[in-house]
């Protein structure tokens, strides 16, 4: 019979290769403590350590939504395309 397998939360990862990161435990003791291969540990603490740069990656600022100026200038076409069709029917009832 097989083993389920495990899935972890971002959250308990980082915690765990935070904790690698600080070496107050060895990875040994880590694995003990958190009941997980030491290889594990390390694969999780190299990917935090090559993707930590991610967290300064991102621009300070009002965020602009592309998408919401184009719905902006979408329903703004749709409202000049709306009055010119009340316009024109009122002109044609008016024949």
């Amino acid at each position: 019979m097989r083993k389920k397998r495990r899935n972890f939360s971002s959250k308990f990862k980082a915690k765990v290769a935070l904790e690698a990161l600080k070496e107050q435990l060895t990875l040994a003791e880590l694995a003990t403590k958190y009941e997980l291969h030491a290889n594990q540990i390390s694969a999780w603490k190299k990917e935090l350590l090559a993707n930590s740069f991610l967290l300064y990656e991102k621009k300070r600022g009002p965020k602009v939504d592309v998408d919401e100026e184009k719905e902006a200038r979408l329903y703004e076409q749709i409202g000049k395309l709306q009055f010119e069709l009340d316009w024109l029917k009122k002109k044609y009832r008016g024949m």
